[in-house]
């Protein structure tokens, strides 16, 4: 069965679009030992709204959050009222589209925080959310995912199964699907980009290149 991974959908949205090319991943509580490891180096990208909150986003991706609504289908065909939770959440569709898949570029494991702001301009999140990634538990280090993103020729829906619940980054999706489609950004973008990330992360401690 194909391999997914999981991210909130503003930020699903932000990769198939270019304008995230990064992510950042500790580990949820339901994964192996609670540490994240990077089990495969190709997969689909599952829009998830678990935790995704309004404030946690930059203001300049605001907009998009409404916009990302569209990558889950609900039984009356829009997100119910009641699906907003305090923490400004949604609770999750019965169906979710899959737009794109992602390649792992490269990987680093940092520990320093100023690396974390000086790669801001490569995730849609705050500053200060993605440095409480690298604050959760602190004797660990962060991974940073360099990702070549790909949008396949059509959204495909898939069943929102029980098992996809919950803090795991992986999931396994029960119907067949390509790795198809054209890559969201051009060949030159991503190596100016790429180059430019390697140089920030250039005193982190490379796991994979």
């Amino acid at each position: 069965m194909p391999i997914a991974f999981k991210e909130w959908a503003i930020t699903v949205r932000a990769l198939a679009e270019g304008e995230q090319l990064l992510t950042l991943r500790k580990g949820g509580v339901r994964e192996e030992n609670k540490h994240f490891e990077i089990e495969h180096d190709r997969f689909f990208l599952y829009p998830t709204f678990d935790h995704q909150r309004n404030d946690l986003v930059r203001d300049s991706h605001r907009p998009e959050l409404g916009r990302a609504l569209e990558e889950g289908v609900w039984a009356e065909g829009e997100p119910p009222a009641s699906a907003l939770l305090r923490d400004g959440g949604i609770v999750q569709p019965d169906r979710v589209r899959i737009r794109a898949w992602a390649e792992v570029s490269a990987s680093y494991l940092i520990t320093d925080p100023r690396c974390v702001d000086a790669l801001s301009p490569y995730y849609v999140w705050t500053p200060d959310y993605a440095e409480k990634r690298l604050a959760w538990k602190r004797r660990h280090p962060l991974h940073v995912i360099l990702l070549r993103t790909y949008r396949i020729p059509r959204p495909v829906t898939v069943k929102v199964r029980e098992e996809y619940h919950g803090c795991r980054s992986w999931v396994e999706l029960h119907r067949d699907l390509p790795f198809e489609g054209t890559p969201v950004l051009s060949d030159d973008e991503f190596e100016r980009a790429s180059a430019q990330i390697e140089a920030i992360a250039s005193e982190a401690v490379p796991v994979l290149a």
